[in-house]
């Protein structure tokens, strides 16, 4: 998943964005809340955490513009305001989950995970294609009933691939989704990583499964 933090405590910050690039997740980090809000519309977030006491724009203002525009990316909310009208306010702004600080990265992760999943409405974590299975939860996935081992960058490559079967996926929506705002939009590091994930989800298998699009992008056939 693709996801959006907004924190201004730096080494807080930090924790959060390596602890859930560990986790597999493409994460931006800004500490400041007019950014925040800039970001969260400019690029296709799974998931939005935000710091209630933020500069410029707070996170309950920041949430109840989002909401006002029509967007509708789930909403994780930090403060250390542990009182009930907190966070009743938090959630009457539009947030879906509040956590109060000190937290432990394991909770949040999990909330994060939570999250994605309702975002994406899929009540069965659980992604098959053909022989392939992926299990976005666990971090695992198979062909054939051979688990495959993938690098976390890849384990999310082929997860985008599996939620879109048979559909061609233009490089700039694959790099959207996969790389942050500080990536560079003119190398291959796309074209990388796809033939990186066919050397191992195809070429053991004898498959061609993975297409490339001239021109277009690239697909995920649902066949051999």
């Amino acid at each position: 998943m693709r996801v959006l933090v907004a924190e201004d405590e730096p080494r807080l910050a930090q924790l959060l964005r390596r602890g859930l690039a560990e986790e597999g997740h493409v994460v931006d980090v800004t500490g400041h809340g007019d950014e925040a809000r800039w970001m969260a519309t400019e690029a296709p977030y799974d998931v939005i955490v935000l710091d209630v006491m933020l500069p410029g724009r707070d996170g309950l203002e920041i949430t109840r513009s989002l909401r006002a525009a029509g967007h509708t990316t789930p909403v994780l909310l930090l403060t250390a305001r542990d009182a009930v009208p907190d966070r009743v306010a938090g959630l009457d702004a539009g947030a879906d989950d509040y956590l109060t600080k000190p937290f432990s990265f394991a909770e949040l992760a999990a909330r994060v995970r939570a999250l994605g999943r309702r975002g994406a409405g899929a009540p069965d974590p659980e992604l098959r294609v053909a022989d392939l299975r992926l299990d976005p939860v666990r971090r695992r996935a198979w062909r054939a009933g051979v688990e495959l081992e993938l690098s976390a960058r890849e384990l999310a490559l082929l997860e985008i691939f599996m939620q879109h079967p048979d559909q061609v996926l233009s490089r700039t929506a694959i790099r959207e989704r996969l790389w942050n705002l500080e990536s560079d939009p003119v190398s291959n590091i796309v074209d990388q990583h796809v033939a990186a994930l066919r050397r191992k989800i195809d070429h053991p298998f004898g498959r061609a499964s993975l297409r490339t699009v001239r021109g277009a992008g690239y697909r995920l056939h649902p066949g051999r």
